[in-house]
């Protein structure tokens, strides 16, 4: 499954939602810089997942990104 996510970095909590216009929003504590905050995100989106395989497809320095997740 592949879904277009927006990350916002520095956040006060790490946690994923789903907006009402459907998109996926992934909030994660780290700042954006040395590819910490890609780092949290794919493990938000796991947990958020049950343990599925995440890989950031596109936008890695980017805050809307594409998303692979293997269930």
């Amino acid at each position: 499954m592949i879904i277009k996510i927006k990350v916002k970095p520095n956040s006060s909590e790490s946690k994923v939602e789903k907006s009402e216009s459907g998109e996926v929003i992934v909030r994660v504590k780290e700042k954006a810089e040395d590819n910490k905050a890609n780092i949290a995100v794919i493990k938000a989106l796991s947990k958020y997942y049950n343990g599925a395989k995440i890989k950031i497809l596109s936008g890695k320095t980017s805050k809307k990104k594409l998303v692979s997740i293997e269930l």
